[in-house]
């Protein structure tokens, strides 16, 4: 009786008085000693006000089979009234008939936080958004509410009993290194994230970013603290995480081009300034940065806004003698990519918004001529600035030996060329050493961009940007970036002389 979490009180069937455990001497004060031989509760442990109603209490509970439960106030030993929640029941004899009574009480307060905490838990692991895991101390769960086996991808109780890395693939050492730090030193001040990729044998599936909190549990009956494990808390941020990082790169980048812009208005010679852009833009966003322009057939470039006698502009043939927009072939679905076999190494190339751009050219059907375009040209690309293969440093404009970069057909700057928009390429199982010394461009790029360059409704060149396998291919995001960069460098081009025509 003395080890019981609730208080007891036993009656003889004429109301005397029989025991009294030491939860009751906590709650009321008085001791087993002065309780025990009294008869009834009245004047002592219930006002004489309430005696009445707790006598009929106890008279029901005699003559009713089971318990009853009921709250009434009882009186403390220094006067003070403590509202308690009882369950009633009658003791029988060995002859069946009654032979007294015993009631079991706690304080109210006491049993609805216990209620509250039973409710709470049974709502986390039915109905709450957050997944919650109890992880035991070996690191293994026991309990998995629905929201997290929906994450984790599995049923709940395929998950019990089984190591987390049999569940997670990357993110899983940061993960368990935090649940052993809570078992620990307890919980962490705040909450934390973890970019994790569930395993799976048939598809690879996208990280995920779950933004998680721990809780160390610990048995309230214990005399001294055992944790039992980890409640793990998460809910999964993914979407709001890459919002966010979506707007600090458009933030970035459109601060690398306003500071792009203002170096370069220092610059006296316009080419430096289109070294000036291809610096700014490869910070953060690629290794090694290219610039081949259409080999010039005249003995020297002429200069801005020199217009000659047998000078063809191309025409975008997208817009009618009247001024009227017409119709874009090419705005549908296809957007003119294809794969790029050169070398044969297997790569793939993408067109950014080529097919668009192929349309208002005229250059819906493979290999036809463009409108308007100069007859006859290019006949190659000429390497003109170029990043640092070795160490970093500002980009520098080479020697113009007039020479061509030997580009196969089907190159992907040729078909960024030929396009007039953006080819995206990934060296894929290739041999990376390989994969970029057939396409000439530096030792160790294994994804490319190329951008052609455009001014005064011309085509200058090509831009190509290079990544590292450090990095992860370029997307649709970096070709429109690097669009914009390739037009401030075009027109800084144009305006040094340097186009080609």
């Amino acid at each position: 009786m003395d080890g019981m979490d609730a208080a007891l009180v036993a009656f003889t069937a004429d109301r005397t008085v029989t025991h009294w455990n030491h939860e009751a001497e906590r709650i009321l004060g008085w001791t087993t000693a002065e309780a025990v031989g009294r008869t009834g509760l009245a004047g002592w442990a219930v006002r004489k006000e309430d005696a009445e109603g707790i006598e009929t209490v106890l008279t029901a509970a005699m003559r009713s089979p089971g318990r009853q439960v009921h709250e009434f106030a009882l009186l403390t030993k220094d006067g003070h009234r403590v509202l308690v929640r009882t369950q009633c029941s009658a003791v029988r004899g060995p002859d069946g008939r009654v032979a007294g009574a015993y009631c079991a009480f706690s304080e109210v307060h006491t049993q609805i936080d216990l209620e509250r905490s039973i409710a709470l838990s049974e709502a986390l692991f039915e109905d709450a958004s957050w997944g919650v895991v109890l992880v035991d101390a070996d690191l293994r769960p026991a309990v998995v509410n629905a929201h997290a086996a929906r994450a984790l991808g599995v049923g709940r109780t395929a998950l019990l009993g089984r190591p987390l890395g049999e569940l997670l693939d990357q993110g899983v050492e940061e993960l368990e290194c935090a649940l052993q730090h809570v078992l620990g030193e307890g919980a962490p001040p705040a909450v934390a994230e973890f970019w994790v990729t569930l395993r799976s044998e048939d598809a690879e599936h996208p990280r995920r970013c779950w933004r998680s909190g721990f809780v160390r549990l610990a048995s309230p009956l214990a005399e001294e603290p055992v944790p039992l494990g980890v409640a793990w808390l998460f809910q999964d941020v993914t979407d709001a995480k890459r919002a966010e990082q979506d707007g600090s790169l458009l933030r970035f980048r459109a601060h690398q081009l306003h500071r792009a812009g203002r170096a370069a208005a220092e610059c006296p010679d316009p080419s430096e300034a289109a070294a000036v852009h291809l610096d700014f833009a490869l910070a953060g966003f690629a290794d090694h940065g290219l610039v081949d322009l259409a080999a010039n057939h005249r003995a020297a470039p002429a200069p801005y806004g020199t217009v000659t006698a047998d000078d063809t502009y191309e025409i975008d043939d997208a817009y009618g003698l009247d001024g009227a927009h017409g119709t874009d072939p090419a705005d549908g679905t296809d957007d003119a990519c294809r794969t790029e076999g050169s070398g044969g190494t297997g790569g793939a190339c993408e067109s950014g918004d080529g097919g668009r751009a192929a349309g208002r050219a005229g250059l819906g059907d493979e290999g036809a001529e463009p409108v308007g375009e100069r007859a006859g040209a290019p006949c190659g690309l000429v390497r003109t600035l170029a990043s640092p293969a070795g160490s970093p440093g500002p980009c520098v404009a080479l020697t113009a030996t007039g020479i061509p970069v030997p580009y196969v057909p089907g190159h992907p700057a040729l078909q960024a060329y030929a396009r007039r928009g953006s080819v995206r390429t990934s060296a894929g199982a290739a041999a990376p050493e390989s994969w970029a010394a057939a396409r000439h461009w530096p030792d160790g790029a294994v994804h490319g961009l190329c951008v052609v360059l455009r001014s005064r409704g011309r085509t200058l060149g090509v831009l190509t940007f290079l990544r590292s396998p450090a990095r992860r291919p370029f997307d649709r995001a970096d070709a429109e970036y690097a669009e914009e960069v390739a037009a401030r460098i075009a027109a800084a081009l144009d305006l040094a002389g340097a186009s080609s025509c």
